[in-house]
């Protein structure tokens, strides 16, 4: 272990049980969730390794914290895909959470009473309180969290990058996630009216208000977002790529030039002319929903999109960093990290200092491996569980 990395290890096990404004899980209880049958796992402040092999229920685990944060979790899967096969019980999630206010219980699970075909609401429970909406979370607990599948974002199309930055904005703007709905549930209002014709010009008009208003707002979460993060990743270490960010879109671009209030007039406009082409498409032609998160290798000057697999994750790891950082700073509480499968192909150098960020960041960090001998130099200071179907040791 290099002399900085010992160096914060010694730190987090004084620091324990929590530093200042970290979160800390403390026990987490699944029941009935994918390949655990019941768990109930007791973890310290510090960092967390679920080491074990494929299939073995790491990432599930890891999965099961995420839903504690709006939204559908790291998989994003439906409420009915998480459920234990062996069982029609309803799975839930429990977590005990260490917060500078004191103990926070939180709870999460499927509802079976729903009478629709689907069976998809999902309950909430804070402090054994049932709460209206899931993103009431956001105001309690703030998380992060780095997966294999997010390798592949920044060369993908604009909606998944889009989603990420919505999904980055909520954790500091709790309302933002309702806007993006209101925004959605407009539009959809409006393509239907529009396909089966004859609407009322009154209705169409109140629906495009509606978009534009939540459009623009929209746009200024994430412009405001973006600017942030880009402070963020200048005050990153050099040993990970820096990315130079911007949100591109219709409102955002507008924003830069104009007040709001005209960019809500220019778009209730657009909506309006663009009236019968949107319904010969069936899609609205402009709007919060086409907006893209541009990335760039700043030293490269090259777009992540056709940069190497390998720089990709580099500059995708930096960001969560910086998002990390900022969530610390802003909101005074330092998130939950989750990382999946994260050391498996990282250099030796960059490995290293990625323990060393997660460690001066001054988290509850929970990584997952197939070999724990990859997090050997965490060993003094984490906590290695060994996870096998869906058991824990």
């Amino acid at each position: 272990m290099n002399k900085r990395l010992s160096s914060l290890a010694t730190e987090v096990r004084e620091s324990v049980p929590v530093r200042a404004g970290a979160l800390s899980i403390s026990q987490i209880t699944l029941t009935n969730y994918r390949n655990y049958d019941g768990l109930r796992l007791s973890p310290q402040a510090g960092p967390v390794v679920l080491a074990g092999s494929n299939g073995s229920g790491k990432t599930n685990l890891l999965e099961a914290i995420s839903l504690l944060v709006p939204g559908r979790g790291l998989r994003r899967c439906s409420l009915s895909a998480l459920q234990n096969r062996q069982t029609p019980d309803p799975w839930a999630v429990a977590i005990e959470l260490q917060t500078d206010a004191g103990l926070l219980r939180i709870g999460t699970g499927r509802d079976n009473a729903v009478n629709d075909s689907e069976g998809e609401r999902r309950l909430v429970h804070i402090d054994g309180r049932p709460m209206r909406s899931q993103s009431l979370l956001a105001e309690h607990i703030a998380m992060a969290w780095i997966t294999p599948d997010m390798d592949s974002l920044l060369s993908e199309g604009p909606s998944a990058r889009r989603k990420f930055l919505d999904r980055l904005a909520c954790s500091f703007d709790p309302s933002h996630g309702t806007r993006v709905l209101a925004y959605e549930k407009a539009m959809r209002e409006r393509l239907r009216l529009l396909r089966e014709g004859g609407a009322d010009a009154l209705w169409l008009s109140a629906l495009e208000n509606e978009m534009a208003q939540s459009a623009v707002a929209i746009a200024s979460s994430r412009r405001h977002l973006v600017t942030r993060l880009c402070a963020a990743i200048a005050k990153g270490d050099d040993v990970f790529p820096r990315a130079e960010l911007a949100v591109c879109g219709a409102a955002e671009d507008m924003l830069e030039t104009m007040p709001a209030l005209l960019v809500e007039d220019s778009l209730r406009t657009a909506f309006a002319a663009s009236r019968t082409a949107d319904a010969q498409h069936g899609t609205c032609a402009t709007g919060a929903h086409r907006s893209d998160l541009r990335v760039v290798h700043a030293a490269k000057k090259c777009p992540a999109d056709i940069c190497s697999s390998g720089e990709q994750k580099a500059l995708m790891i930096a960001l969560m960093l910086a998002y990390v950082r900022l969530l610390s700073e802003q909101r005074r509480m330092k998130p939950l990290f989750l990382l999946d499968d994260i050391a498996a192909h990282l250099d030796d150098m960059r490995r290293e200092a990625l323990f060393e960020e997660v460690l001066a960041l001054g988290v509850q960090a929970w990584f997952s491996g197939t070999d724990a001998k990859t997090f050997a130099s965490l060993s003094c200071c984490a906590q290695i569980f060994s996870v096998e179907n869906g058991t824990i040791a």
